[in-house]
């Protein structure tokens, strides 16, 4: 006799549906578990026959194998609780067959029959919309899980409300999806005194997503600004939030089933490893890059980052997704992320200033900028100088706007975007574009076309370069609601270009 319940293993953000096969034939009694199982899952028929033994269900003398297939994927994770418990209450005939096998559940089991909350309710549901079942999970993963909207989710407290649902003596409720989490209060631009040209490259940057860098001395204010990026950026749509809101659901981010609207902010440290920014460890998980989708991934101390963590960053700037390949994993991650990053410009800090600077100026700051390599620095957009403000001038009035103006300047921007690239799926905004898209969107004008010829041939100016300035211009254009690129958007986007810490 066979039973089939379903679930799902995870590959990167995708999750590929498990067919949980359980046969029961006469023989010596044995419980096993195939289909490349790792030592979570092989655990599963202790933690399944204590739960039962707990509910006074006892499993036949008889030999009860259970196969997940496909085989050759890998499972791993003590979410196979659940469904291998399914498979086999359906085989020894205690729940019916056609009603396990029309829904895709995963859960921890305890030893006394609790469900335990497991992580990727959120890609599990999604997964289970797709092959048209109905979700079972744990109680705490409910919430979270009936945010897909298009299926319906049952969250059990214990194994016993599971199979009182099955038989139906007291079915479950469809569980609710959890409220959208309030944001916390915003940090406001007015409250950084000076630095209006920092301050008009952060508004650029946020609507266009493009790479910021900083460059100033310690205390000037650049980790004010980029902690008030948060402020100015606009809500992720509905579509976006539940793209991160998967990533987070498999990194275990997410809190009582709530999805939060507002963009990720990600700050790691500079001496996090290659793995923990990219991706990697035990079942190759997501990486701050991956965190930060969508969102914000601040790096301070930019240049004191390991060389080979940086150049890592160099493939998902330009393709927005990263693979971690590992022996026994090669998972892709969507990773379409802003970077800020900010640096001394260097080792000492004080190079602009003659009367703290050290003896081996300039060549300190050469050697200490220099760890950047001219490729990930090619990658950069705007760059800027911040330099430092006066202790006299904090006591002046706040200058500049307020972040809530900026915010709404940026939404107006991105709206436009957002209908100029209706038709171009992968598009979302102005630093996406390329190619024939880049020159029909932001084609300058004559006089736009001698500037940038000069600047070229001044500065030696790559093919990557020059794109990014129109890019640039473009996004400007649009922030002065303008519908061409003209002259003074491609001479402010050079500006922010050839900064102090221009390499092409």
């Amino acid at each position: 006799m066979v039973a089939l319940a379903y679930t799902v293993a995870f590959e990167g953000v995708d999750a590929r549906l498990v067919e949980v096969q359980c046969a029961v034939a006469p023989g010596m009694p044995y419980f096993g578990v195939v289909g490349l199982p790792d030592k979570a899952v092989s655990e599963a028929r202790e933690r399944v026959k204590a739960a039962l033994n707990a509910m006074a269900i006892a499993l036949p003398s008889k030999r009860i194998m259970v196969n997940l297939s496909p085989a050759d994927l890998p499972k791993e994770g003590s979410h196979f609780d659940l469904p291998i418990a399914l498979a086999v209450l359906a085989a020894i005939e205690i729940l019916p067959k056609d009603a396990v096998e029309g829904v895709v559940s995963l859960g921890e089991l305890s030893l006394d029959g609790r469900l335990m909350p497991v992580l990727g309710a959120l890609p599990a549901a999604v997964a289970a919309a797709a092959e048209g079942k109905a979700l079972l999970c744990p109680k705490a993963c409910g919430a979270e899980a009936a945010w897909v909207g298009a299926t319906t989710v049952w969250a059990a407290g214990s194994l016993g409300e599971v199979v009182a649902h099955f038989t139906g003596r007291q079915p479950l409720p469809a569980a609710q999806a959890g409220e959208v989490l309030a944001e916390p209060a915003g940090r406001d631009l007015r409250d950084v005194k000076g630095q209006e040209r920092a301050k008009r490259a952060l508004e650029i940057a946020a609507a266009g997503r493009h790479h910021l860098l900083m460059i100033g001395s310690p205390g000037s204010g650049k980790s004010m600004l980029a902690a008030r990026m948060a402020g100015i950026l606009p809500q992720l749509s509905a579509g976006e939030a539940l793209e991160t809101s998967m990533i987070h659901s498999l990194a275990g981010l997410l809190s009582e089933g709530g999805i939060n609207r507002a963009r990720p902010f990600r700050e790691p440290h500079h001496t996090a490893s290659m793995a923990a920014i990219v991706g990697g460890g035990k079942g190759a998980k997501p990486g701050e890059v991956s965190l930060a989708h969508n969102g914000v991934l601040f790096l301070d101390e930019f240049p004191e980052f390991p060389r080979p963590v940086l150049e890592t960053l160099r493939q998902p700037i330009e393709t927005g997704d990263i693979v971690v390949a590992r022996a026994n994993a090669h998972v892709r991650y969507p990773c379409r992320f802003l970077l800020i990053a900010a640096a001394n410009p260097c080792k000492c800090g004080y190079m602009t200033d003659p009367a703290r600077a050290c003896a081996r100026v300039p060549l300190c700051g050469e050697e200490y900028l220099g760890r950047i390599s001219g490729p990930l620095m090619d990658r950069f957009d705007l760059r800027v100088d911040v330099p430092p403000v006066a202790y006299t001038d904090l006591d002046l009035p706040a200058t500049g706007e307020a972040s809530s103006i900026v915010a709404a300047r940026v939404e107006r921007a991105r709206a436009v975007q957002a209908v100029r690239f209706k038709n171009h799926p992968k598009v979302r905004v102005n630093a996406d574009s390329e190619g024939a898209l880049l020159e029909e969107i932001a084609s300058p004008d004559a006089e736009s076309r001698e500037l940038l010829a000069r600047v070229a041939e001044r500065f030696g100016l790559t093919a990557r370069g020059y794109h990014r300035i129109l890019r640039v211009a473009r996004t400007i254009a649009d922030l002065g609601g303008d519908g061409e690129v003209k002259r003074p958007h491609v001479a402010e986007a050079v500006s922010y270009r050839l900064g102090s810490a221009a390499k092409g």
